[in-house]
């Protein structure tokens, strides 16, 4: 009897061909998705990846733009910190020329020599300041003259050096960076 049982269970779990024929009908009978919702979907989708392009679009101008903005603003603060420091140095570049024209008549002996030798310290102190502050001296002599970088007080004669050339150099130029700090007063062949 339990294998009766066993069977007559086994019969009712299983389904029957007109069953299954049913169900199958059942599946075929109901669209799965309307012609006409498929376009709407496809447009949709295509609506959607147009505002996506457009939004990347418009967030990778905005990076540009604040990459740009970011660059402008160190420009102007580096320009910024250049006239500033400009306008401070050259105050002491006075003094650079006065301790240069004093170097010119020091005392060789005794204890002025002495003395100046402890002034020599002081400006090459000075100068070292204003090496590392950006500040250098430019190299004018014999040089072709250049209204942006030297200021001509005399045209003169030279068999030495070319007409057009700096013969001497009577204040020196500095230059802060690449701008001109104070252009080298000078002579120049004529």
């Amino acid at each position: 009897m339990t294998k009766k049982k066993t069977d007559a269970q086994h019969n009712e779990t299983q389904t029957t061909p007109t069953e299954n024929s049913a169900v199958e009908d059942i599946r075929f009978e109901q669209p799965l998705v309307e012609a006409e919702t498929i376009e709407k979907l496809k447009k949709d989708l295509a609506e959607s990846q147009s505002k996506a392009e457009e939004y990347l679009d418009g967030w990778q101008r905005s990076r540009a733009e604040f990459a740009n903005y970011k660059k402008r603003i160190e420009r102007e603060q580096s320009e910024t910190y250049l006239r500033a420091a400009g306008s401070i140095v050259k105050r002491y570049l006075e003094v650079v020329d006065d301790l240069e024209l004093a170097f010119k008549n020091r005392p060789q002996e005794g204890d002025g020599a002495l003395w100046s030798n402890g002034i020599e310290l002081i400006y090459r102190k000075l100068i070292n300041i204003l090496d590392s502050e950006g500040v250098k001296p430019m190299q004018v002599q014999g040089q072709p003259f250049d209204p942006n970088l030297h200021e001509a007080i005399s045209l003169e004669p030279s068999d030495t050096v070319p007409s057009g050339h700096v013969t001497e150099v009577l204040k020196q130029g500095y230059l802060l960076g690449e701008k001109v700090l104070r252009p080298a007063l000078v002579r120049v062949a004529g």
